[in-house]
C-alpha cells in the first residue's frame, strides 16, 4: 500500500511539473542537482519511460529505456541524441495543452544549448555566445572584415585586382587562417573530450563507430520515425529539414575540398592561385558555395517559420547568428570569384577572409558544436546498445 502511495505521489508530482514535490527521497536527491532545463528533460523522460509510445521513433527513447532515473550527464546524452524532428510532439497524448505538458524536443533544445556553453572551452566565450550569439557572430565577421579594409588602404592594395596574393602575401593567408583554424580545433576538440568523457562511454568497436557514422552523415534520425520527415506545425510531414542540412553539410565539406586541393596545387605542384574557373578547386568552390548558400537560406526559412512548440526560443539569436554567417561566408565567395579581375575584388576580398576568420573563431560555440556534440552522442548511442548497462531491477 506504501509502494503504491509513493507511485501516486510519483506520478502527480510529475504530471505537475513539480519534480521535487512528493517525491521517494532517492528520486528529489538525484533531481536537485540538476538545473531547471536539466530537470525538466528528467520529468519528460520519466512520463515517457512509462508510456513508451514513441519508442520506435528515433534513437532517445531506446536509449532513455536504459535509464530508470536520469542524472545530469544522461539529461546531456539524451539532449544531443535528439534531432527535433517535432515527431515525438505531435504524436503524444500527453503534450500542451494536456496539464503533463510533455515537450520532449523543447525540453531537449533547452539543455542543449548549455551543453554547448557547459563544455565549452574558454568557459567565458560560450556563455557569451549563448546570450548574444547573433551580435557576436556578425560583430567578429565584421569588424575583422573592416580591419582587414583598412589595412589594405593603408597600405595602397584595396585597388588590385586579379591576384589575391598581391594583396596578401602567401604566408601571410597561411598564418592568418592557420591560427584560427587550430584554434576552432582545439576548443572544439576540448568541449567534446570533457563531455565524452562525461558519457563514459566504453570500448568504441569499428561497428558501432561505422553505424554512428552512416547515421549522422544520413541524418537518419530527421526521418521522423518513419521516414517521412519532421513535423510541420499543421501536422504535415516534411523532408526539407534534412534536405537544407545535406546542401549546408556537404556544401561547407566541398569548400573545404577545394581549400585542401588548391593547397595541394600550390605546395605539391608549385600551382599558384588564382585558378582557371574550369579548374578542380574552383569548380568544387562554386558547387560547395551554391549549396553553402542554398542550404542555410532554407534552414533560415524553416526557422522562422517553425512552430513554437518545436524548440527553444531563447536560442533562436545563435541559430541564426550561425546562419547569418554561413551565408555570409558562401555569399561573399561567390560574389568574389565573379568579380575577382574587377577593382571590387580588394573589398570583396577582406569581406569574405573577414567573415570566414568570424565563422572558425565562433564554431566551438553555437551551432556548428551541435553537430559535433550530436556525433558524439550517436557514438556513445551505438557502442550502449551492443553493451546496454545493468538497471538493477530485483535480483539483477
Amino acid at each position: 500500500m506504501k509502494q503504491l502511495e509513493a507511485l501516486t505521489r510519483e506520478a502527480a508530482a510529475l504530471g505537475a511539473n513539480s519534480p521535487l514535490v512528493g517525491l521517494p527521497s532517492g528520486l528529489s536527491f538525484a533531481w536537485s542537482s540538476l538545473s531547471g532545463t536539466e530537470a525538466e528533460v528528467a520529468r519528460v523522460m520519466q512520463i515517457c519511460n512509462a508510456c513508451r509510445y514513441c519508442e520506435g521513433y528515433c534513437a532517445v527513447f531506446p536509449a532513455m529505456t536504459h535509464r530508470l532515473e536520469f542524472g545530469k550527464n544522461d539529461v546531456h546524452f539524451l539532449a544531443n541524441l535528439c534531432h527535433n524532428c517535432g515527431a515525438c510532439l505531435h504524436a503524444c497524448q500527453y503534450a500542451p495543452p494536456h496539464e503533463f505538458a510533455v515537450n520532449v524536443p523543447q525540453a531537449m533544445a533547452a539543455v542543449r544549448v548549455h551543453t554547448y556553453s557547459d563544455y565549452a572551452w574558454p568557459a567565458a566565450l560560450g556563455a557569451l555566445y549563448k546570450r548574444n550569439g547573433l551580435t557576436l557572430a556578425l560583430a567578429s565577421a565584421l569588424g575583422l572584415a573592416l580591419f582587414l579594409v583598412l589595412t589594405m588602404l593603408a597600405v595602397g592594395t584595396l585597388s588590385v585586382s586579379g591576384n589575391f596574393y598581391a594583396i596578401f602575401p602567401h604566408r601571410m593567408l597561411v598564418l592568418m587562417f592557420g591560427v584560427t583554424f587550430a584554434y576552432a580545433l582545439v576548443a572544439l576538440g576540448i568541449g567534446v573530450r570533457r563531455f565524452w568523457r562525461d558519457q563514459a562511454p566504453g570500448a568504441v568497436s569499428a561497428t558501432a563507430l561505422g553505424e554512428a557514422t552512416h547515421d549522422a552523415l544520413t541524418l537518419r534520425y530527421l526521418g521522423g520515425g518513419h521516414g517521412q520527415g519532421c513535423n510541420e506545425s499543421d501536422d504535415a510531414y516534411t523532408l526539407l529539414r534534412r534536405r537544407f542540412h545535406h546542401l549546408t553539410f556537404y556544401g561547407f565539406m566541398l569548400c573545404f575540398a577545394a581549400t585542401c586541393v588548391a593547397t595541394l596545387y600550390h605546395y605539391a605542384f608549385g600551382w599558384q592561385a588564382p585558378y582557371d574557373y574550369t579548374s578542380l578547386p574552383v569548380l568544387l568552390g562554386t558547387v560547395g558555395g551554391l549549396g553553402l548558400l542554398a542550404g542555410p537560406i532554407g534552414l533560415l526559412i524553416l526557422n522562422l517559420n517553425r512552430h513554437p512548440l518545436h524548440g527553444d526560443a531563447n536560442q533562436k539569436p545563435m541559430d541564426r547568428g550561425f546562419i547569418a554567417l554561413l551565408l555570409l561566408v558562401s555569399a561573399s565567395g561567390l560574389l568574389l570569384l565573379a568579380a575577382r579581375d574587377t577593382a571590387a575584388m580588394g573589398v570583396l576580398l577582406a569581406i569574405h577572409f573577414g567573415v570566414v576568420m568570424g565563422l572558425f573563431l565562433t564554431l566551438p560555440y553555437g551551432k556548428f558544436a551541435h553537430g559535433i556534440y550530436r556525433c558524439a552522442a550517436l557514438l556513445k548511442w551505438t557502442v550502449e546498445k551492443r553493451n546496454p548497462p545493468k538497471l538493477q531491477l530485483g535480483n539483477e
